[in-house]
Formats: structure tokens, sequence, C-alpha cells
């Protein structure tokens, strides 16, 4: 919580597309006090933001662009604010994704974004247990869900990279959590993911409660 013991206000991006409310619903389960908006004051008002995705990548760079909300992401993530990417919003963050032929991302993570590979089933539509990665830091949104059980649907996900935190066994290793400084984002869907879907984002939620009470 924050100083004044009120929850985090954390913004979810409306760009058109993504299980909108049913991502509000989540993170308020977690503690927030959640909205959905494509005002960009708002988005720069709020202790937190998440950026959601379903689908194509390529789609929803369309549709980022088309609400010009590009931007807006852009500025939070230099400016500090607690920020959270979910399944194809995660996959936005990073430099390019090979789906299609190639897509521009935001190049937020210096790497790509692949296909899963052809010896395995595509999507990965399950659950799967993610754990954390070895070598590399610890960091604050894996707190008590190293080795929890969370939901996929997608057939790409980014490369494993240095901003890899959390891995997933699906006939290779796939990146399922990125984090970095104020950054982060997960391949599966938290919302839909139970008990340890709920604590990965109250995790986030704290973060978005201590940056406020640091600046507040």
């Amino acid at each position: 919580m924050t100083a004044s013991d009120t929850p985090p206000r954390v913004a979810i991006i409306d760009y058109g597309i993504g299980n909108l409310p049913s991502a509000r619903k989540a993170f308020e389960a977690a503690g927030a006090d959640a909205f959905i908006t494509r005002d960009p004051a708002m988005i720069a008002r709020a202790d937190g933001v998440v950026l959601p995705g379903v689908g194509a990548m390529g789609r929803c760079m369309e549709a980022l662009d088309q609400y010009r909300m590009r931007q807006p992401v852009l500025d939070a993530v230099a400016t500090g604010q607690p920020f959270f990417g979910i399944c194809v919003g995660m996959q936005m963050l990073h430099a390019g994704s090979d789906e299609f032929g190639g897509v521009e991302g935001l190049g937020v993570f210096d790497a790509r974004v692949v296909q899963l590979p052809s010896t395995v089933k595509r999507p990965q539509m399950q659950w799967n247990v993610v754990r954390h990665r070895d070598g590399s830091a610890l960091c604050p949104i894996m707190a008590d869900v190293d080795g929890g059980w969370f939901y996929f649907v997608h057939s790409f996900a980014p490369e494993v990279h240095a901003d890899v935190v959390g891995v997933c066994d699906y006939g290779t290793l796939v990146s399922a959590i990125v984090s970095r400084g104020n950054v982060c984002g997960t391949q599966f869907h938290p919302e839909k993911s139970s008990v340890d879907g709920i604590r990965l984002l109250s995790n986030f939620v704290s973060m978005c409660a201590s940056r406020t009470a640091t600046v507040g």
C-alpha cells in the first residue's frame, strides 16, 4: 500500500485489443485500484502501467499506433513508472518479431521474438511450470512464484536474452518472464493463472506501491 494506505492506481492501456475487463478484475484482486484508459494524462499519473495484448504482434502494434498509445507507453517506461506487459504486450516491448516476415517492436528490450520450434505443437496452449532462469538476477516480480503454474497461449516468444528471468520448458527453454529496472512482462496470462497469477500481479502492485511511497 501507499503511505496513505490507499491502493496504487494501475492504468491498463486500452488500444482496442485484449480482454481488458478480465485484466482489471485480476489487478483489483491483487490489491490495485485498476482502471482502463487511453488518456495519456491518466496514464502519466498512474502508479503503474499495464500493456495487455493478444493475437498477432503486428496487429497489436498497428492498433497501438492507431490509438496513439506508442508515446505514452515509451514515456511511462522512460520516467520509471512500474510497467507490465502481458503476453503479446510483453512481446511488443522487444525490438521486433519474426511473425509474418518481420514486425518492428518498441525496442525496450534489444532482442527478437521468434517462433516456437517446429518440434512442438503450436501454439503452446496449456498450463506450464515457470522457474527462475539459472544465472539471471533475482527480481521482485518473481517473489514466491518460482515453480508456480501459469497459463500459456502462444506460438511466438522472445529469444532467451539477458533480461529473461523466468523460463518454462516446452521442447526447449522458453522465455516466460522478462524484467529490467521498472519494466517487466510475462509471456503467459497471469490474469488466467489462478492463485499463482494473482500472487505475481500482487508483486507488481507492491512495486507500484513502493514507488508511490518513494516519490510521494
